[in-house]
């Protein structure tokens, strides 16, 4: 699966500030997803969000995925 294509699937269900979704043999993913619905939210909790919006991708297409899941203020940080 293309990394666009799950990123659009995320966008489709949660709202992001930034999204890059990256792959080298598009069975194995990384992706930075940044958005406001985390705030509050431990890791566990964020990577559901992301689980729910890939929907039966996950574990088919999708064969692993590294998250880093974060609020706009946490992304700020990793940028300075």
């Amino acid at each position: 699966m293309e990394p666009k294509t799950i990123e659009d699937k995320i966008k489709a269900h949660i709202d992001c500030d930034y999204i890059h979704v990256h792959s080298d043999d598009l069975r194995h993913y990384a992706a930075i997803i940044v958005s406001p619905i985390f705030e509050g939210q431990n890791k566990i909790k964020r990577h559901r969000h992301i689980h729910q919006a890939l929907g039966s991708v996950m574990g088919n297409e999708i064969h692993a995925m590294s998250i880093q899941a974060m609020t706009p203020d946490e992304y700020q940080q990793t940028q300075s």
